[in-house]
């Protein structure tokens, strides 16, 4: 039971980071390529998209953490998943009082609504998302080094 647990952790939070991961390097370089104002309405619809499902996978993988944190308490490696859910609880964090507030107003702009410092607010956006994602890539890696 113990090794699904762990199973279900790395494959939750490996894929999380794939995506967070994806967004900063691919999605968004590819967005921000596009001719007019595809760029701006292709991160809202992605805000609105991934605005729905990303707290419920940030959190559900914080919970996995706790809980193999708890369950394996005496385990070697249990340190490493300890210090991995404290740098997901500082994404999470950095990501309610940084990256949301920007990403609520940008995913509610259209064409004709966003802000001539719309640019400027999705930039600031971008800068949080890359130490995001160097904070839940450094999660990933202590909570796959625990297995070891």
């Amino acid at each position: 039971m113990f090794s699904a647990l762990e199973v279900f952790t790395i494959v939750a939070v490996g894929l999380m980071v794939g995506v967070e991961f994806s967004v900063a390097f691919v999605i968004n370089p590819i967005l921000d390529a596009l001719p007019g104002d595809a760029d701006q309405l292709g991160r809202a619809h992605g805000g609105r998209m991934l605005g729905a499902v990303m707290p419920f996978w940030y959190i559900g993988s914080l919970i996995a953490m706790v809980i193999w944190a708890i369950a394996g308490w005496h385990h070697a490696g249990t340190g490493l998943v300890v210090i991995a859910a404290v740098l997901l609880m500082v994404s999470v964090i950095m990501s309610i009082a940084l990256l949301v507030p920007i990403n609520n107003r940008n995913k509610t702009w259209t064409v004709e609504s966003r802000p001539e410092d719309w640019k400027e607010q999705m930039n600031h956006w971008d800068r949080f998302h890359y130490v995001r994602v160097a904070i839940i890539v450094a999660a990933f890696a202590l909570v796959a080094a625990a297995v070891v």
